[in-house]
């Protein structure tokens, strides 16, 4: 019998897109909405993979944002949008790049969307992240060696 050269075709696909965790404060209200509007804004972002069966992963990407007026905090926001990915044939070399960077790419503008609308309920003035490149972020963690495969997390200020 002649061998069979097997080779599994490549499979991404999306499960499921969601929001795991929402936290929104305004510590310092009534009082900063009469104050000037002068804001500092802060922003970080993590990411974690979780492995879950098979070929079945759960990528999450943290977006927090703190606003300050001077000393004051304005406000608060932190948000993880979380998807489950299937990622099946991929090789050992790909995988850090699709979780660590091809995964979040594709949370990002879903967190965007939730920090906007929060930040805009909260009686603020609307915020507009702006986008992230994730691939030059993983590339940044393999320079430093924090990521031999893909990210646990992630930050930028």
């Amino acid at each position: 019998m002649a061998e069979e050269n097997k080779t599994e075709e490549k499979n991404f696909s999306i499960q499921k897109i969601y929001t795991k965790d929402i936290s929104f404060e305004t510590p310092n209200s009534p009082q900063i909405f009469i104050d000037k509007w002068e804001p500092q804004v802060d922003f970080n972002l993590g990411t974690n993979v979780q492995p879950l069966e098979d070929d079945l992963y759960e990528v999450s990407l943290t977006v927090t944002v703190t606003v300050k007026c001077g000393e004051k905090t304005a406000y608060l926001v932190e948000v993880v949008q979380a998807g489950v990915f299937t990622l099946a044939s991929f090789s050992e070399q790909e995988m850090g790049p699709m979780m660590g960077s091809f995964c979040p790419n594709i949370l990002f503008p879903y967190a965007r969307e939730v920090v906007s609308d929060l930040v805009n309920k909260g009686g603020f003035p609307q915020l507009l992240l702006a986008p992230v490149n994730f691939d030059a972020l993983y590339a940044q963690h393999l320079q430093q060696g924090q990521a031999p495969q893909a990210p646990s997390t992630d930050t930028v200020n």
